[in-house]
This record gives C-alpha cells, sequence and structure tokens, in this order.
C-alpha cells in the first residue's frame, strides 16, 4: 500500500435547515485517512450522518467546512472515479441485467469501443455471479440479485474507489452472507479501495481492514477506529471460535453500549398498573369453562403436525410439513431459518391470520382459527395509525380488551407500556413523526398492553439498526421479565435468538420445511449483553445455530449430499 492516502477527509462538517427554520449539525469535524486498497468499514447509530458522509464523498452533498481530498485534489461533485452502491437497489425495470449495467459503462467509458464496453459489462456482472441472468429484468431476480447488479453496475465504472452505503442491510440473514462473500472476493480480485456503511458489528468484522465508528447524532464525528488484526481470509463460522475476533466484538460493543448509554432508552413508570384483566373476547361455552378451571401451565401451547400448502399454477406448494412443539406457559421460543422456510407461515398461523392446511395449533386447550387480541403480533414494519399519537395508537386495543375498566384505568396501562419502552415523553407524538425505532417501541407498547395469552414476534427490530435493535431488545427483554408472557419470535439475528430465548428452534429450508434442531439455551435470567460476550457457553450456543444455519446454506439437497 502506498503511504500517501488515496482519500483524505479534513474537518468535514455539514448541517441541514429544518421546515421551522431550525438548524441540525449532522457531521462535526469527520477527519478519516484512507489508504489505497484498504477496506474501511464505518459504524454508527441510526440517524448518526453516514449516509450524509458517505454521499459527501461520493460528490453529492457539499460539505459546509473542511475539505475532502481524492489523491490530494479537492473533489468536485460526482466522478467515475467513485463508485456508489446505495441501501435500496434502483434499477430500470424493463431492461435487462445486461442493459442496466450497459447504461453506466456507455455514460463513462466513451472511448472505449462498443466490443470493449460490451466486454466490461459481461466482466463485471460475471464477477457478482449473474452471468447466467444477463438476460433477466429486475422483476425475475430476487433482492439478493438486484443488489448485486448495482455493485456490478458500481464496479464496471472502475472506480478509484467503491462506497457502499449499507447495501445489504435490507436482505435476509442467508442472502446477507452470500453478498459478504461477494464483496470480500471483489477485494481480494479488484484491490479496490473500499469504504462500506453498516450497521452490522460482524459485517465490519469479516470484512474490513479498520472500523470507524461515528458518535450518536448531533453533531457526529469519528469517535475511535478499530484496527481488525485478524487474519484473511476469515471464515464466518471459524471467526466465533477465534479469541482475537471475540475480544475485538467485545471491545467494540461495549464502546457502542457507552455511547448508547448516555442516552438511556428503558423507562420506569411511576404508575401503578391496574389489576384488571383483560375481557375474553371468544369465550368457550361456561360448561368447558367450569371444567378447565385449573389453570394450563404445561403444553400451554401445542403445534400438532402443522402443515400449510398455498395453491400455485404448477400445483399444490407444502411450505410446512410435520411441524411438532409443545410450549409450556412463560416460555420465550426463537424461530430461526434461512428466508424462504416458513417461519413467518408459522406464526401467522399461530395468530390465527393464516389458514392450517393440515394438523393443528392448541393454546390453553383452545384450538386457534381466527386471530383475537390474546394473540398479539409484532411485525418487522411497525404498523400504527400514522395520523394517530402514540398514546391513541396504543389506546385503540386496550378500550377493546378492557371495556370493563374505567376510563382513567385504561389510560394508566396506556401510559405504563409507553413509559416501560421508554416513550414517556413522547406519548402525544404523531406516528407520522416518530424514527422506525420509535414506532416499534409503540407496537411492542401495545402489544403488551393487550396482555395477551401469546405473544408473537415477526423479526421486529429487522429493519433497525444494530444499535437500536439492542436497545428495543433490553426493553423486551425488560417488559418480557415483568409478564412472563408466552412469547415466539421470529429472527434471522443468532445472538438475538440466544439472548431472548429459552429455546432456539431451528427450521430447515423450504419447501416441506420442518424443525431441524432444537436447542436449550441454559443461561441464567434476567440476561445481560455484556455479560453474555464473556460467557463461554454463549460462544458455544453460537456455534451450534451458525453451523447448522450453514449445513442448509445451500438447501436440504446439499446436507443429503
Amino acid at each position: 500500500m502506498n503511504e500517501q492516502p488515496i482519500l483524505s477527509l479534513n474537518g468535514v462538517s455539514k448541517s441541514y435547515s429544518g421546515k421551522a427554520g431550525d438548524t441540525t449539525e449532522v457531521l462535526s469535524g469527520i477527519d478519516l485517512e484512507v489508504r489505497e486498497g484498504e477496506f474501511i468499514a464505518i459504524l454508527g447509530f441510526s440517524g448518526a450522518g453516514k449516509t450524509t458522509l458517505i454521499s459527501a464523498i461520493a460528490g453529492l452533498v457539499e460539505p459546509d467546512a473542511g475539505e475532502i481530498l481524492l489523491k490530494g485534489v479537492p473533489i468536485d461533485g460526482p466522478s467515475k472515479d467513485r463508485g456508489l452502491v446505495f441501501q435500496s437497489y434502483s434499477l430500470f425495470p424493463w431492461l435487462t441485467v445486461e442493459q442496466n449495467v450497459a447504461l453506466a459503462v456507455d455514460a463513462v467509458h466513451k472511448d472505449k469501443t462498443k466490443a470493449q464496453r460490451a466486454a466490461l459489462v459481461k466482466q463485471k456482472v460475471e464477477l457478482v455471479g449473474l452471468g447466467h441472468a444477463m438476460d433477466r429484468k429486475p422483476a425475475q431476480l430476487s433482492g439478493g440479485m438486484r443488489q448485486r447488479v448495482a455493485v456490478a453496475r458500481a464496479l464496471a465504472m472502475e472506480p478509484e474507489i467503491l462506497l457502499l452505503d449499507e447495501p445489504l442491510s435490507a436482505l435476509d440473514a442467508l442472502t446477507r452472507a452470500k453478498l459478504q462473500d461477494e464483496i470480500e472476493r471483489i477485494r481480494k480480485e479488484e484491490r479496490r479501495t473500499i469504504i462500506l456503511v453498516t450497521n452490522d458489528v460482524d459485517e465490519a468484522l469479516l470484512l474490513a481492514d479498520r472500523v470507524a465508528v461515528l458518535t450518536p447524532a448531533p453533531a457526529a464525528r469519528i469517535g475511535q477506529i478499530f484496527d481488525v488484526g485478524i487474519k484473511r481470509p476469515r471464515d464466518r463460522e471459524a471467526l466465533n471460535d477465534d479469541a482475537a475476533y471475540q475480544a475485538l466484538r467485545r471491545t467494540i460493543v461495549a464502546y457502542l453500549g457507552g455511547l448508547n448509554d448516555e442516552a438511556a432508552s428503558i423507562g420506569e413508570s411511576g404508575i401503578d398498573l391496574p389489576n384488571v384483566e383483560p375481557l375474553d373476547l371468544a369465550p368457550p361455552p361456561q360448561a368447558y369453562r367450569d371444567a378447565a378451571r385449573s389453570p394450563v401451565e404445561q403444553r400451554y401451547l401445542e403445534f400438532y403436525n402443522l402443515q400449510k400448502i398455498y395453491p400455485t399454477p404448477k400445483g399444490p406448494l407444502t411450505v410446512v410439513e410435520n411441524f411438532n412443539l409443545l410450549m409450556d406457559k412463560g416460555e420465550f421460543i426463537s424461530l430461526i431459518g434461512h428466508s424462504g422456510c416458513g417461519k413467518s407461515t408459522v406464526l401467522t398461523m399461530a395468530a390465527g391470520l393464516n389458514e392450517i392446511s393440515g394438523g393443528g395449533i392448541i393454546l390453553e386447550n383452545r384450538q386457534v382459527d381466527v386471530a383475537g387480541p390474546d394473540k398479539a403480533v409484532v411485525f418487522q414494519a411497525p404498523s400504527l395509525m400514522p395520523w394517530l399519537t402514540a398514546r391513541d395508537n396504543v389506546a385503540l386495543g386496550v378500550e377493546r380488551v378492557y371495556p370493563h375498566a374505567s376510563r382513567a384505568e385504561r389510560r394508566d396501562i396506556v401510559d405504563y407500556y409507553l413509559d416501560r419502552v421508554g416513550l414517556g415523553d413522547a406519548k402525544e407524538k404523531l406516528a407520522a413523526e416518530m424514527s422506525n425505532g420509535m414506532r416499534q417501541r409503540v407496537g411492542i407498547a401495545r402489544a403488551f398492553a393487550l396482555s395477551p395469552r401469546l405473544l408473537l414476534l415477526d423479526e421486529p427490530f429487522g429493519m433497525l439498526d444494530s444499535l437500536t435493535r439492542w436497545d428495543l431488545q433490553d426493553v423486551l427483554v425488560e417488559v418480557w421479565n415483568r409478564t412472563k408472557v408466552t412469547a415466539i419470535m421470529v429472527t434471522h439475528d443468532v445472538d438475538e435468538a440466544i439472548l431472548l430465548a429459552d429455546r432456539v428452534v431451528m427450521m430447515t429450508n423450504g419447501p416441506h420445511a420442518t424443525i431441524g434442531k432444537i436447542l436449550n439455551v441454559d443461561l441464567p435470567r434476567p440476561r445481560d449483553r455484556k455479560a453474555l460476550l464473556e460467557d463461554p457457553r454463549f460462544y458455544a450456543y453460537r456455534q451450534e445455530v451458525l453451523h447448522f444455519l450453514a449445513e442448509y446454506d445451500h438447501g436440504p439437497a446439499a446436507k443429503a449430499a
């Protein structure tokens, strides 16, 4: 590597003005030097200005102060020497993969012949593993494949620096892992200088030479830069057993946690929760209730030979089959597996939102066949009424299941749970004015406020950055510790699955998906993330889940082979 940095940021600052005339300083005095051929990961909180920073390097945003130098020369707007890949792939849907990449090549390589441009397109498309899909249109591609097209398009510009703005954050774990491998291969083969904005600590440690951490907004700056001295090639599964990786991961997580602690989010409440029971909106016959008066603790929730079949033009498709699981009252289960394995299908059937094709689900001695507030669901995208306040959104459900409580008692229930999820000062804020993290807090408060028999969580933190996700995991753990509601959580995050659950249920790949393995998590509660990272059992559990997912990386057929 050359001693002279290929990219230098000196005192870069940027502010934005709001509609009300107020000014927010997003970046404050960013200093960073990047060597040629180096891979830098920029890690930071949601809203910390990561995208503003990468856009400034790309020349799409002009800093208010400071300078950005490329090989010692100030940058002046966007240029082909900096190829940018955004979080959302922007492809022309009516053009093929080849044509989408050719657009960029034709625009920046006018000095090349038509044959040279065509060869360049073919080379870059093949580099990202899409040589077989040159003539496909975006609608015929998966999300991961579309993102590969965006990477190929950026590479086809033959930039000095490849800029990646959270390109993998919206993808499932398996697709994300595959694209991480593609990025590593590109780094090795193309020897490009790469700057990756990410919210994932593991992704940063897997790919980068150095990790630069942005402090929280406003006025974000680079708080600390960590050297990743882990030998390449880095194997995702082997890293889990690497002492250097574990130590560096603990250090970065602790540093991020320290930054996050300055704005603690788990709230206390001065309100006493009213002693009122929710109304049973679908009670069984009185004779049945009299016969089953003793509370059910064992086999509280039972999945028996559960099956889901969808009709398709090519005939019936069995998504899930022979899914058998018994849960005790108050148990927390994490459901994990690759995309398309039927996790969300099982969850929506348990919620009564999806018709059961075969077998059955029994909740507290009753068959699940309809949706109701006794089965509260928190989805990945917070489904709130945007024109209502946080308090009004939670109150909608509370008024439905507590019609017999007084108005003051219902208000106390709403306020108690909003306080507990850290929204005590934002109860009158409209959902439309909230961040994704705040909206998801409202969704969690709403679910707990219903006092459900069963809490169902469908990747509720999947759209959030790592730091907001940790924050809300702590909120969920804290509120669950108080309620001990029976819960099932679908997740792609191995750490999340272990942190939250009594058992981790691992599903085989679809179609014909079923339970492949169940891991008992014998870790004391209440659980603390920092303490877990010091516990050797945590890494043993993590390895077991990672190994299972690796076995099913290419589907059941690969495992059988």
